[in-house]
């Protein structure tokens, strides 16, 4: 399936913040992309435009495709609870996402990689798609073979972050996840609400 594979300083920039995680260019120009750079004169943004933004923030946040999104709305459309503070949660059950979080890698693309490429299983289960939606008290775990790997070693060494809907063990290298988050446990800075607003004209 397609991904966006452009330069990710430049959507950062778009954005005014690393929505890739850490990023030193970002850092040094954390001012909107263009030729006049922190110079230009910049309108007002239009209630339509504010919206699409913060939409295509998320998409690019988690790493999700259009079609994808629109579907995963639908979802949460249906079911019930908020609808978008249910969009984000589905985000949050990926299985890619939940990699992430667990420390596994540094960035969602890298964990949607390791899922891929068959490193992590589900309750024991060897699963390779990264947007497999993941359940309250599924074990998400490095598989046997793949837990010499360096790159996962790295990530979880670096890692710090901790999140009360998940649990980790780093000898065993596996996790639950225990719960779905609240919108308050979700540390994006996304306002769903603007997309709840796009989608529903």
């Amino acid at each position: 399936m397609a991904r966006y594979t452009g330069p990710k300083t430049k959507i950062a920039r778009k954005f005014g913040e690393a929505i890739f995680g850490d990023d030193k260019a970002f850092e040094k120009r954390n001012y909107p992309p263009g030729q006049h750079g922190n110079n230009r004169r910049r309108g007002k943004k239009s209630e339509y435009a504010i919206q699409l933004m913060e939409k295509q923030k998320a998409k690019y946040t988690y790493g999700i495709l259009e079609k994808q999104f629109r579907n995963m709305f639908k979802r949460a459309t249906a079911a019930q609870g908020i609808t978008g503070e249910v969009l984000l949660q589905l985000c949050e059950s990926r299985l890619d996402n939940v990699a992430f979080r667990m420390g596994l890698s540094p960035t969602r693309s890298g964990a949607r990689q390791l899922v891929s490429h068959r490193h992590i299983t589900v309750n024991g289960n060897i699963v390779n798609i990264p947007s497999y939606q993941l359940k309250a008290g599924d074990v998400v775990a490095v598989r046997e073979k793949s837990k010499s790997l360096e790159s996962i070693q790295n990530s979880l060494a670096n890692s710090s972050n901790v999140y009360e809907w998940i649990t980790w063990n780093n000898d065993k290298k596996e996790g639950t996840y225990v719960s779905i988050p609240e919108r308050i446990q979700i540390p994006e800075n996304i306002n769903e609400q603007f997309i709840v607003e796009l989608y529903s004209k």
